[in-house]
């Protein structure tokens, strides 16, 4: 049998330190701190809810960043 293989280490960082910020800085921030995906989402949208280590979620509200996930 193969082995599980293990996810690759996420950022030490809190996704609500991104809360109120401009989506496009954000964005830039989160990816210059390690983040590999991140992924701006409007309000509403529906998503799947398969956990993706290292990726980053934001709901955007009017080019502000008003919710930050992990997965």
């Amino acid at each position: 049998m193969a082995p599980i293989p293990t996810p690759p280490a996420e950022p030490q960082d809190s996704p609500d330190g991104y809360v109120g910020l401009d989506a496009e800085h954000a964005e830039r921030l989160a990816r210059r701190r390690g983040w590999s995906t991140v992924r701006s989402l409007p309000p509403g949208t529906v998503i799947t809810m398969e956990y993706r280590a290292g990726r980053l979620n934001f709901e955007v509200r009017d080019g502000r960043v008003v919710r930050a996930w992990k997965g």
